[in-house]
């Protein structure tokens, strides 16, 4: 096609975007899945695996990495950077892959991650980790398009159980970055050093084995558009202002009491210009570009899009309190073997597992979203703790009692009951997700599944980064305000003179054995006393972040339905707010939006 072709077909699409949206016919055009499929598919979803390998590990071994490189109070950057890039780049690539395709916007970021994981792996300063996760972030940038893919190459009725495979691979690979990493680090304090290079390798293999399988048929505003209208297509003011928003309220948030004060200008400068970049991103993508990265049409079919960009939110922040609280809270609490304190985390993963298969036939069976959906959030409400709900009274207001549930009541006798617990948040997990995201790219045209893709992805994120940041402070302050007091009220009645109880109080932290003995008058006793004052401390403090969990899970999650919202009986009376979406079973057909043999 010449150049002045190219021009005017583009000149004509953009006339007919301008023409009010027709409704089409969706032909039947599915002709069996055929290996070339299944290898498109395969080859995503261990893009998808090897991303959560990195996504893991920058959580469970952040502390191994402190332990050998230092820089303990910015391990939270090596989690919040992978979740800034995943929201940043999420929707900005997923809108150009509209007019450059998939495969490059896919392959290119996931060998971006390879050189970023190997920057990890020989990292010999934390700034450097965390510089190597940055790198590795631009992988996250392609994760929408893994959702996208799978989804437009199979016919829409496996779309739910496309989104289910995804999860089942996610889950194996977050289970063997949890058992195998463990053993590596257990075995050597540079343990983490081998962990990064199998992830290195995994999201090489991956993206090459992408580059070789994936060959696509153009779009067709891939085809007709040329570079410059591309280019001026994109939504740089929005682009701009969700990158700018997102890393200065990010950044805000991580630093409040790590290392600032609230008061601080270093809090308070970035929190404020980050809000007022939001906002105004929110009113640029609602009153003025009404084609961008939040494009209008999302919302035009039914209210699904909009409650499962909402819900996501919330389920990225209960995914980030596990995937760095879980772990962290065992290994001070209950276990100091690595590989225990990894198999507690696999547990939801193993949950997972169980989840995919047993969704997959439940959706191919039922055709129904909605019932599983208030089940996995009231599965994430009763994992991070909520109060029972009894009924309500005369007054119409809830009654509540005050006996909480799971983790924001753990105690230190709980090892054995902690156990089972993240089978909750691994099958709310295994649940959500999968819904959620085919919920909304049901809800969304066929032509902006990439883009509903992106933004999903990106308020997952949104909602891991906001939230993180949160969970960092609200920890921070509590062992600030708890570790002395809860020690000292341990071992003073032991007869530790209050002299040596600074010194005390930092060797019992750092763990140093040798220099408590050293000091006067200290007894295996009075560490003993030390130790136990120590976790109490820390016990409480994970409560408030569990507690904070808890309320955005019940936010997002809990909500007074009556029956007259849904006749038929598929929701308790206390149920999910997920309970208004509705069930996408008209559009569960053979339909194929993108066939890989570009047959209409």
């Amino acid at each position: 096609m010449s150049v002045e072709e190219r021009k005017s077909a583009a000149s004509d699409h953009e006339e007919a975007a301008d023409l009010p949206r027709v409704a089409t016919i969706d032909v039947d055009n599915y002709h069996g899945i055929k290996a070339k499929t299944l290898l498109v598919y395969l080859s995503v979803n261990l893009i998808a695996a090897a991303q959560i390998l990195n996504l893991v590990g920058a959580a469970a071994y952040a502390r191994d990495l402190a332990a050998d490189l230092g820089g303990a109070t910015e391990t939270v950057w090596l989690s919040q950077s992978i979740a800034i890039l995943t929201c940043v780049l999420g929707p900005p690539m997923s809108q150009a892959a509209d007019y450059w395709g998939r495969k490059w916007l896919i392959v290119v970021p996931t060998l971006v991650g390879f050189a970023g994981s190997m920057i990890v792996a020989r990292a010999r300063s934390m700034g450097m980790a965390i510089a190597g996760e940055v790198i590795c972030g631009v992988a996250y940038g392609s994760q929408p398009l893994l959702y996208a893919v799978a989804s437009e190459i199979l016919p829409r009725r496996f779309r739910p159980a496309a989104q289910a495979g995804i999860n089942l691979f996610i889950s194996l690979a977050g289970v063997f970055s949890i058992l195998v990493g463990s053993v590596l680090v257990q075995r050597s304090v540079q343990g983490y050093r081998t962990f990064w290079y199998i992830t290195a390798g995994a999201l090489g293999v991956s993206g090459i084995l992408c580059l070789f399988f994936y060959n696509p048929p153009p779009r067709p505003l891939q085809k007709t558009l040329t570079t410059t209208q591309k280019l001026r297509k994109l939504d740089w003011i929005g682009i701009l202002l969700l990158a700018s928003g997102i890393v200065l309220f990010s950044m805000a948030l991580s630093w409040s009491q790590n290392p600032y004060g609230w008061t601080d200008a270093h809090i308070i400068a970035p929190f404020s210009i980050g809000v007022l970049l939001l906002v105004g991103l929110g009113v640029h993508q609602g009153f003025i570009k009404k084609d961008g990265m939040i494009h209008h049409d999302l919302f035009q079919k039914d209210r699904n899009f909009a409650i499962s960009l909402i819900c996501i939110f919330v389920e990225g922040m209960v995914f980030f309190a596990t995937n760095n609280f879980l772990p962290f809270e065992v290994s001070v609490l209950y276990e100091t073997d690595a590989v225990r304190i990894g198999l507690h985390f696999a547990v939801a993963f193993f949950t997972v597992i169980v989840c995919s298969f047993g969704l997959t036939a439940f959706f191919l069976f039922t055709k129904e979203l909605r019932a599983p959906l208030v089940a996995s959030f009231v599965s994430f409400t009763i994992f991070n703790g909520v109060y029972k709900y009894l009924g309500t009274l005369p007054s119409g207001a809830l009654e509540l009692n005050r006996e909480p549930a799971l983790m924001a009541t753990a105690t230190l006798s709980s090892s054995t009951a902690v156990w089972a617990y993240p089978i909750f948040v691994g099958f709310g997990l295994g649940v959500c997700l999968t819904c959620l995201v085919a919920a909304a790219q049901l809800s969304a045209p066929p032509a902006l599944i990439a883009i509903s893709s992106g933004l999903m992805i990106s308020m997952r994120s949104l909602g891991g980064s906001v939230s993180l940041a949160i969970y960092n402070a609200i920890f921070n302050a509590q062992i600030e305000k708890n570790l002395g007091p809860s020690i000292a009220s341990s071992v003073l009645p032991l007869g530790l003179s209050t002299q040596v109880l600074p010194d005390f109080i930092g060797a019992l932290v750092s763990g140093d054995r040798s220099a408590l003995l050293s000091l006067p008058n200290v007894t295996p006793e009075i560490i003993e006393a030390g130790i136990l004052g120590l976790k109490e401390a820390y016990l409480s403090s994970f409560r408030y972040v569990w507690v904070c969990a808890a309320v955005f899970s019940f936010v997002g999650a809990v909500g007074k339905v009556t029956r007259q919202f849904f006749p038929v009986n598929k929701c308790s009376d206390f149920a999910s707010a997920t309970c208004f979406t509705i069930n996408p079973a008209k559009d569960l057909t053979m339909h194929v939006d993108a066939p890989l043999d570009d047959e209409s």
